[in-house]
């Protein structure tokens, strides 16, 4: 479905419930609807109109609520936005994970920091706030609630149980967590069974939930930047950057040819260090350790290069709104794009020897299977969806900084196992380098930074981070600062799924499909 067209569906199905408006220079379309018809014109929307779900933001206003759906076209490019205006006064919307399941957890956020009840959800509660820390009633993204303000109260449920969903005679849990060795953050799984399999897996996250969102108000944009990139230290550029999509849009600034350029090069050889990263992870979990650590020198080297690059290894303080911070040489470039094609060399012979090496590839094939029509479902983004069979990437679907000027493939795989994720991350990182080496050639004279004036408003900004589509919200005040800041990050889309991929398969196999999904908590938990 075009987002041209959706004036005149809109306008045949709910005549007098909803008011469709479409700006074609942004291809962004907005449709204000009542609530009782809300539900229905989102599962339209997800279900037959093909549109994937991107978000839901929700705005208290000085009256009235504003809840928005963001939803988004993978070919050709367009944004929905679905919007439901409602007094402060009233807290119950309707609940559309009846049509559109991937907004399961975005409606239960808006329950805990809001304090909104999603009727015909089929559980709401405990999920940010757990009950066992915190007691109802916080509501922590309230106006009324101050970060500042430290809670010196809790009143947390004394009775509180983990909820089981087998009660077959010999059925047990096996937790595990939340505390782990190692750089793992926090996160308990509760695992069910009456044998060997797990029957029904739930991830329990938010154990160190920062509030970024809530600290972000009322401070200035370049603040917000800053914990827009430290929130998922390993993936700072790609959610830097949308940040300043976000930004740039409401200001309707036009970023410089070359410092877009230099952007996707950044964002790329971030792509290429985290993909190797990830295998490395797979191969740890697999106890094939050797493996593990030639991965490991060839990640870090590649931090070195980022850091010769720019400063930091990381790639911390190099995007900004306008462009970049500093210009990056073509000499610098080159010499970085040497050095990734002498890893990327290294990486090709690696993936040669797993792919013959046949202890590892028992422990991946047919093991953690998602199958596409689920994938879809839940919403999930990334390597792990295109492992499904999902042709999702936002450098296509959405493209930014000029990727549709560029030549690369997005690389699908149908097994959705495993090795299918394996190979996806191998095959991806392969084509970063494809788009570094055309960044690079594409270098030309021109400024670095444009200025940007700030102007009131909101938009919304997205990136393809590493781990897939990741989307920031932002609103700016009358006064320059940031009155609302949503982020939805793509680990968020795809822990809501990871329980597909766990259940019914043994306890045995358990830390290599969670290996394979290269899910972060830490950027979860924002």
């Amino acid at each position: 479905m075009r987002i041209s067209e959706l004036p005149q569906q809109v306008a045949q199905r709910w005549p007098d419930r909803a008011q469709c408006r479409v700006d074609p220079a942004s291809s962004i379309c907005e449709i204000e609807c009542s609530p009782m018809t809300l539900a229905e014109l989102c599962g339209r929307l997800f279900l037959a109109w093909e549109f994937s779900f991107a978000g839901l933001v929700v705005e208290e206003g000085s009256t009235d609520w504003e809840l928005r759906y963001c939803f988004y076209s993978d070919q050709p490019r367009g944004l929905v936005y679905v919007l439901v205006r409602a007094p402060l006064e009233q807290r119950v919307f309707p609940s559309i994970v009846k049509f559109v399941h991937a907004a399961d957890w975005h409606e239960r956020e808006a329950e805990d920091m809001f304090g909104l009840t999603f009727e015909g959800h089929p559980f709401l509660g405990d999920f940010i706030l757990h009950d066992d820390a915190w007691q109802e009633g916080i509501e922590p993204m309230r106006r009324k609630f101050s970060a500042q303000t430290p809670i010196t109260e809790r009143r947390p449920k004394a009775d509180w149980r983990p909820r089981r969903i087998v009660h077959e005679s010999g059925a047990f849990v096996m937790p595990i967590g939340p505390v782990f060795s190692g750089v793992a953050e926090s996160v308990h799984f509760q695992l069910e069974t009456v044998g060997e399999d797990v029957i029904i897996s739930a991830p329990r996250l938010f154990y160190k939930y920062r509030g970024v969102e809530k600290i972000a108000e009322g401070r200035s944009v370049d603040d917000v930047l800053l914990l827009a990139e430290r929130f998922s230290a390993t993936t700072a550029f790609a959610h830097g950057l949308a940040f300043c999509h976000a930004v740039e849009s409401i200001s309707q600034v036009e970023v410089s040819s070359r410092a877009r350029v230099l952007r996707i090069f950044i964002a790329e050889l971030e792509r290429f260090r985290h993909h190797v990263g990830a295998i490395e992870a797979i191969c740890e979990s697999t106890a094939l350790s050797v493996a593990a650590g030639q991965f490991a020198i060839l990640e870090e080297e590649l931090l070195r290069v980022s850091g010769a690059l720019t400063g930091h290894r990381y790639l911390f303080g190099i995007v900004a709104p306008g462009g970049l911070t500093k210009d990056l040489s073509e000499a610098a470039c080159g010499e970085a794009l040497r050095a990734v094609q002498q890893i990327a060399a290294r990486l090709n012979e690696l993936e040669r020897r797993l792919r013959f090496t046949s202890s590892f590839l028992d422990r991946l094939e047919e093991v953690g299977f998602i199958p596409e029509r689920n994938a879809l479902v839940y919403g999930l983004v990334g390597p792990i969806a295109r492992a499904s069979g999902l042709k999702r990437d936002l450098r296509k679907a959405q493209p930014y900084d000029g990727y549709e000027n560029l030549e690369f493939e997005v690389p699908i795989e149908q097994e959705g196992d495993g090795y299918a994720r394996l190979r996806i991350l191998f095959e991806e990182a392969r084509q970063s380098v494809r788009l570094m080496e055309q960044a690079a050639a594409a270098l030309r004279p021109g400024p670095i930074r444009m200025l940007v004036s700030l102007t009131p408003g909101a938009a919304l900004g997205w990136t393809e981070a590493p781990r897939g589509a990741a989307f920031h919200w932002v609103r700016v005040a009358e006064n320059g600062t940031v009155q609302r800041y949503r982020i939805a990050p793509p680990s968020f889309f795809n822990w809501h799924g990871f329980h597909l991929s766990v259940e019914n398969f043994a306890f045995q196999d358990f830390p290599i499909i969670l290996a394979t999904m290269d899910l972060s908590a830490a950027e979860n938990d924002r």
